[in-house]
C-alpha cells in the first residue's frame, strides 16, 4: 500500500534524507511525523470523504497527501494554476469542505465556502516519527482524485485507485530500473499525474531522495542538478527547451544524470536535438494520461528508439482501432485503447462519460492515434479529434508541425483546421519564431513543400505569434487556436 513504504523507511532508515524543497530538508522520520500529525488533525476537521490539496510541490504537499490517506480521506489534487471558475468547479464537484493550503494561495480560496487549513499556522513537526495505525483500503478504493486540465471544457475528476497507483509506481521502477541511489528532481507539479507518480510516489517507494522546485525556472533546475547531483529528471518538452537555451549550460553539468524523461506533450525533434547538443544527454520521450496515473509508456536508457514514446509498462496492453472499433492491421495507425492495472476506474460524478471512455472488457479509449513497431515501441501519430479533414483526406497536425519545426527560424508550431466551403477544412499553422526573428509565411510554405508535404497538407495560412495559448500543465490549447482560425474569438 502507498502508506506502507513511507513508514517502513522512517522506521528502518529514519535519518535518510527524504526531500529538499524551498523551505528546507526533511528526513524520512520527519516526513512520516508530519504525515501522521496531519492525519490526526484532518480526521478532526471534516466528516467529508475528500480533502482538497491546494499546494505547491514539496514536503507540505507530500505530508498532506499521506496525511489525508491516513485520516481515511481521499486527497483531491487541485491545480492552483487553473482559473477561479475551474477551481470553484473542482471544489463543488468533489464535495470537499476542507482544503489544505499555504499563503499566498490561501487568498484564492477566500470566496469559496471551505475550511482552509494553513500549513504555516500548524504546530511544528514532532522530532520523532509517529507510527500510526495504518488504514487498510481495498485495492479499488479511490486513493486520489485528480482533475484533467480542461483542454475541452471544465476539468473532469479522474478517480485513481490504490491498485492503480501502486501498480503504476512498481511498473515504472521495474521498466526504468530505478534505484534507491538515484536522486529525483521534481519540476512537474505534484498535482499533475506525472509529478505525483514519478517524483513523489516512486522515490518514496524506493526510499530515495528528492529535490522539489515550487515553481519551475530553467536556471533553478540547472542549479539543482549541479548542486545535488541529480540522477532523474521528469519534465515537459517546454521545460527542456528552456533549459537548452541557457547560455551557461554544459555537458559537465549533467554528469550525474541517469535518465531524463519527457512527457505531457509531444517532444519535437528540434527540442530533442538542441537539448542533446547542449547537454550531451538524450531526452527519453514517454506517454501517458491522467487516466493511466501518468506514464504508461516511456523510453529508458536501456530500451529506446528515437521518435517513439517507448514501450508499454509491464502488465499493460494496447489495441489500435478504426472508427468502427475494429483492430487495424499491424503497424498501421489507429486510435489507442489501453488496458492494465494502471487504468482509472472512472470519472467522478460522470457515469455516462465513464461508460463512453471504458469498454466492457476494460480498455480505455484515449482519443490518441498511434501504432507500434515489431519491437513493441509505441509511436503517437496524432489526436483523433485534432485530425483535419481536407477534401475527404485526413491530415495529422503533428506531421506538419514536425516539418515546420525543422526550419531554423521556428521555435514552436501548432497546426489546426479551418472551415472551408469547398474542401471542408484547410490547414492553418501558428508559429513562434526563435528570438523574435522575422519570418515570411511564404518561405515556410515553400519549406514545407520542399520537405515532401503535398499541396493539400500545406498550411493555407501561417500566423506568426509571440506565444501560444497553453493549459496550466503547458499543453497548447488547440481549441483556442481553432477558434481564432475560424474567427470565433
Amino acid at each position: 500500500m502507498l502508506l506502507t513504504h513511507l513508514f517502513q523507511h522512517a522506521a528502518q532508515n529514519p535519518q535518510t534524507l527524504a526531500m529538499i524543497d524551498d523551505s528546507g530538508s526533511y528526513t524520512y522520520q520527519q516526513l512520516a511525523g508530519m504525515s501522521a500529525g496531519l492525519g490526526m488533525y484532518l480526521s478532526l476537521q471534516t466528516q467529508k470523504p475528500n480533502v482538497g490539496l491546494f499546494l505547491p510541490s514539496g514536503a507540505g504537499f507530500a505530508a498532506s497527501f499521506y496525511g489525508a490517506q491516513l485520516a481515511g480521506k481521499t486527497p483531491v489534487l487541485i491545480n492552483f494554476l487553473l482559473s477561479d471558475r475551474e477551481i470553484a468547479h473542482i471544489i463543488a464537484d468533489s464535495g470537499i469542505d476542507t482544503v489544505v493550503s499555504i499563503p499566498p494561495l490561501t487568498g484564492r480560496l477566500a470566496a469559496a465556502s471551505v475550511n482552509v487549513i494553513d500549513l504555516k499556522q500548524l504546530p511544528k513537526t514532532p522530532p520523532t516519527a509517529i507510527t500510526p495505525h495504518l488504514p487498510s483500503p481495498k485495492p479499488d478504493d479511490t486513493a486520489a482524485l485528480l482533475y484533467t486540465s480542461g483542454t475541452s471544457g471544465l476539468p473532469k475528476g479522474v478517480m485513481l485507485t490504490y491498485q492503480n497507483l501502486d501498480s503504476c509506481v512498481s511498473a515504472c521502477i521495474q521498466a526504468a530500473q530505478l534505484k534507491e541511489q538515484h536522486k529525483f528532481l521534481g519540476i512537474v507539479p505534484m498535482f499533475h499525474s506525472l509529478g505525483l507518480t514519478a517524483t513523489l510516489l516512486a522515490p518514496i517507494q524506493l526510499g530515495a531522495s528528492s529535490v522539489y522546485l515550487a515553481r519551475f525556472s530553467p536556471v533553478a533546475a540547472l542549479e539543482a542538478i549541479r548542486k545535488y547531483q541529480i540522477g532523474l529528471v521528469f519534465g515537459v518538452p517546454s521545460m527542456f527547451g528552456a533549459m537548452a537555451n541557457l547560455k551557461n549550460i554544459t555537458p559537465e553539468d549533467f554528469a550525474s544524470i541517469y535518465a531524463i524523461i519527457s512527457g505531457g506533450e509531444p517532444l519535437s525533434g528540434a527540442v530533442r536535438e538542441e537539448f542533446a547538443q547542449r547537454t550531451g544527454q538524450s531526452l527519453h520521450e514517454g506517454y501517458g494520461l491522467t487516466e493511466t496515473c501518468g506514464p504508461i509508456a516511456f523510453n529508458t536508457p536501456h530500451a529506446h528508439k528515437q521518435g517513439s514514446v517507448g514501450q508499454l509498462l509491464p502488465g499493460c496492453s494496447a489495441r489500435f482501432v478504426d472508427d468502427d472499433g475494429h483492430d487495424v492491421p499491424a503497424g498501421h495507425s489507429g486510435e489507442i485503447w489501453l488496458k492494465g492495472p494502471l487504468v482509472f476506474k472512472g470519472y467522478h460524478n460522470l457515469p455516462e462519460l465513464t461508460q463512453q471512455a471504458l469498454t466492457a472488457d476494460g480498455y480505455f479509449k484515449t482519443g490518441d492515434l498511434g501504432r507500434t513497431d515489431e519491437q513493441g515501441f509505441l509511436y503517437i501519430t496524432g489526436r483523433k479529434k485534432d485530425l483535419i479533414a481536407v477534401a475527404g483526406e485526413k491530415v495529422a497536425p503533428r506531421e506538419i508541425e514536425e516539418v515546420l519545426m525543422k526550419h531554423p527560424a521556428v521555435a514552436e508550431a501548432a497546426v489546426v483546421g479551418k472551415k472551408d466551403a469547398s474542401r471542408g477544412e484547410v490547414v492553418v499553422a501558428f508559429v513562434i519564431a526563435h528570438d523574435q526573428q522575422a519570418i515570411d509565411p511564404q518561405i515556410l510554405r515553400d519549406f514545407c513543400r520542399q520537405h515532401g508535404l503535398p499541396n493539400w497538407k500545406l498550411p493555407r495560412e501561417i500566423f506568426i505569434n509571440s506565444e501560444l495559448p497553453r493549459s496550466p500543465t503547458g499543453k497548447v490549447l488547440k481549441r483556442e487556436l481553432s477558434a481564432r482560425a475560424n474567427g470565433e474569438q
